[in-house]
């Protein structure tokens, strides 16, 4: 709305045209009925004030039905205009697109650390291609964080112990701040890092000159090498005689459970099922499966969900079951 303006952060992304509009339409709206509020106000004292000592007041009759219909539905027309223009603005801003890359946020006491579709990881830093919807996952290693970047209208609360997702697709190159918007320690102010916004071209590039995150895969084992050295594979194995249900092709599946209940097998429950294996048993399993809580980082656990997630069925053309999944496709590539 203003670019340059010192007051405004930069529109940077396609939410941010949209929040900004709801937001000055309702500053607009609070403005301009306060103004009118007050002009009514000084026109009664002025109109309606005393002239002389003995004299007195009195009711004024006629029409009093019409203006409380009016001062009553004006207000209410406005507010479900507010209403349903905000919850098209949400319902946008927590529904990432089919296509977008999944990235992967760790808040940590006091920095962010980010992890590319590739497993190649940035600290304080957060390199993406312009032009490129880009999925966040977000969890937190000690308490409640909020990552924020106000060119980009994105505010998410980071939870320890569960996964929150955002999105944003930005629109212009350039860098960005991030924030921390959740007091979280005596460091909190330090807890702040750059989106750097590139064309796809550069960013390829930049992917593929390793960058300041160092190779794939850093120091974090694979999805692939923890399900092996976890002894995993003793029970899920893809054959009808494993003592475990059988992971391919499980992650958004409906998962039927002892009781009747079923839940979706998303990035939650499947954390969930990896740390806390008895809070949710499934249907015809007995609850033989030990805890990993303090075993694994927040980050291994999030190597082996994206390792169950790629796993495809028995025969599907995605490959063995039981193979490494491959790397995705680096954003803004067209392979």
């Amino acid at each position: 709305m203003f670019p340059n303006s010192p007051v405004f952060p930069p529109q940077a992304s396609t939410l941010s045209h949209k929040v900004d509009a709801l937001f000055f339409f309702m500053l607009g709206g609070a403005i301009f009925f306060s103004l009118l509020i007050v002009a009514v106000l000084v026109f009664f004292l002025v109109k309606y004030r005393r002239r002389h000592p003995d004299e007195s007041g009195r009711v004024l009759t006629g029409h009093a039905t019409l203006l409380e219909i009016t001062w009553t539905g004006i207000p209410f027309v406005l507010l479900m205009v507010c209403f349903f223009w905000g919850a098209h603005v949400f319902f946008g801003a927590s529904r990432p697109p089919a296509d977008a890359a999944q990235y992967y946020v760790y808040g940590k006491q006091w920095m962010w650390k980010v992890e590319h579709p590739d497993g190649k990881r940035e600290i304080n830093a957060f390199h993406v291609p312009v032009g490129v919807p880009i999925k966040l996952t977000m969890t937190s290693e000690d308490v409640i964080h909020d990552f924020a970047v106000p060119a980009f209208r994105l505010k998410m609360d980071v939870l320890p112990g569960r996964y929150t997702t955002a999105w944003f697709k930005a629109t212009a190159v350039g860098q960005y701040h991030i924030f921390c918007d959740q007091y979280c320690g005596v460091e909190h102010s330090k807890m702040v890092g750059t989106i750097y916004v590139m064309e796809p071209q550069d960013y390829r590039a930049w992917v593929a000159g390793q960058g300041a995150f160092g190779p794939a895969g850093g120091t974090v084992a694979s999805g692939a090498e923890l399900f092996v050295s976890k002894a995993c594979t003793t029970c899920h194995r893809p054959d009808s005689s494993a003592r475990a249900p059988i992971l391919q092709g499980v992650f958004g599946s409906k998962v039927a459970l002892l009781g009747g209940q079923t839940v979706t097998a998303d990035e939650n429950y499947i954390r969930e099922s990896i740390l806390n294996p008895q809070a949710k048993i499934v249907q015809g399993y007995q609850p033989i499966m030990p805890t990993f809580k303090d075993q694994l980082s927040e980050e291994e656990v999030i190597q082996l969900i994206k390792y169950i997630k790629d796993l495809k069925p028995e025969g599907a053309a995605a490959g063995s079951a039981t193979a490494a999944p491959e790397a995705p496709a680096v954003p803004g590539s067209k392979s």
